[in-house]
């Protein structure tokens, strides 16, 4: 698989459960603040960016094993504003790192602090405020019309 490939269409209900495991290391990271769980969010979000969940542990084993384990239904979304939404968890997580690394405790707080109140959005009430930015910039004109065209085809080929 090529980098930079992120699937079209994508399982809602997936992403939400992945969204929980970014609340909870968020969460872990403002009350133990330590480079491992950085490095565990940073390296979720650039794999999930750079491949979408096929080679993200946590996005794999969700999608592969928990889903069909749980009878969890397969719901049928756009990837392209997901993919979106990584790019801004990836930037956070970035950001984060290196307010880490300079030593500035409440703007590492404030930004992980975002992170888990976004992906909290996602993961509990379905909402992906990246999701709702790129659609906006979608009206703009700023996302070109051909991922406009591929967002409202969802064909459901998994």
């Amino acid at each position: 698989m090529k980098i930079g490939y992120y699937p079209d269409v994508v399982n809602e209900n997936v992403t939400r459960i992945v969204a929980s495991t970014v609340v909870f290391l968020g969460v872990f990271a403002i009350l133990f603040p330590n480079p491992y769980v950085l490095a565990l969010l940073l390296a979720g979000f650039t794999l999930r960016l750079s491949y979408g969940p096929k080679f993200e542990p946590f996005a794999f084993f969700t999608s592969r094993y928990l889903v069909p384990w749980l009878g969890i239904s397969f719901v049928a979304t756009a990837g392209p504003p997901k993919r979106f939404a990584q790019l801004i968890g990836f930037l956070f997580s970035v950001g984060a790192i290196v307010f880490f690394v300079l030593d500035l405790r409440l703007a590492y707080q404030i930004t992980l602090a975002t992170l888990v109140f976004f992906a909290s959005l996602e993961s509990f009430l379905g909402w992906c405020a990246g999701c709702f930015a790129f659609g906006l910039l979608m009206k703009l004109g700023v996302i070109p019309e051909e991922i406009c065209e591929r967002c409202n085809n969802l064909n459901f080929n998994k």
